[in-house]
């Protein structure tokens, strides 16, 4: 396909995705991105992420809400079924384990879901904890899976506490230099990464692949 055509593809994608249209719709649209021989990584890089990130932005400019970004979550569920067959083998088993969960006390699970499955698409391993994670399960389960890098996911200032006492445990039981430690969620800041002590923050899904990618790298 030639570039003029695999761009005017990628931004109908992209933009559909931005405008929460119709399951279906978009579906076709990443179907014929397929058939004109778009690679899965071209359409996940300059198609679903863009539209993914255009949803955030509306999200955060309150032209969105919580409900919105649930749709934009099953948007990209049913993409990543459309996608999945076209991985090539070596893309779905390789690639570090990323732990994920949110924090004890937090049940909001919108942000991890997306970044979970971002992360399916650019090659990580997941292994979902689920909401409301008790600090003993990060560590039991960091030594169990061999995960090289932890994801920690909180909305709420009150569960920030919780991000200290998983490291201290990791720390306890001799894994925090064995693992890469992200955390996100809307009361993240960087500053407060900086001051715990975990290895980065991301203040959305992208930002925090892109780091994950980084450390795969190394």
């Amino acid at each position: 396909m030639t570039e003029k055509n695999s761009a005017s593809t990628f931004d109908e994608i992209a933009k559909s995705i931005s405008d929460l249209e119709e399951i279906d719709k978009i579906k076709i649209l990443v179907k014929k991105a397929v058939d004109e021989k778009a690679t899965v990584a071209e359409i996940i890089e300059k198609a679903l992420k863009k539209g993914l990130d255009d949803v955030g932005s509306r999200y955060e400019k309150g032209e969105y809400f919580l409900s919105e970004l649930l749709y934009a979550g099953e948007i990209m569920s049913n993409l990543f079924d459309v996608l999945k067959p076209h991985m090539k083998q070596e893309d779905l088993e390789a690639g570090d384990t990323i732990l994920l969960g949110t924090v004890r006390g937090d049940l909001h699970d919108i942000g991890k879901n997306i970044f979970a499955m971002i992360a399916q698409f650019s090659g990580f391993k997941i292994h979902d904890l689920g909401v409301d994670v008790d600090p003993k399960t990060f560590a039991e389960e960091t030594e169990k899976t061999g995960a090289r890098i932890i994801g920690m996911s909180t909305l709420l200032t009150s569960t920030l506490p919780e991000v200290k006492t998983v490291l201290d445990l990791l720390k306890e039981a001799g894994l925090r230099e064995k693992v890469k430690v992200i955390i996100g969620g809307n009361a993240v800041t960087k500053q407060f990464a900086e001051e715990v002590g975990v290895d980065a923050a991301a203040l959305d899904a992208v930002e925090g692949i892109e780091i994950c990618k980084g450390w795969k790298m190394k």
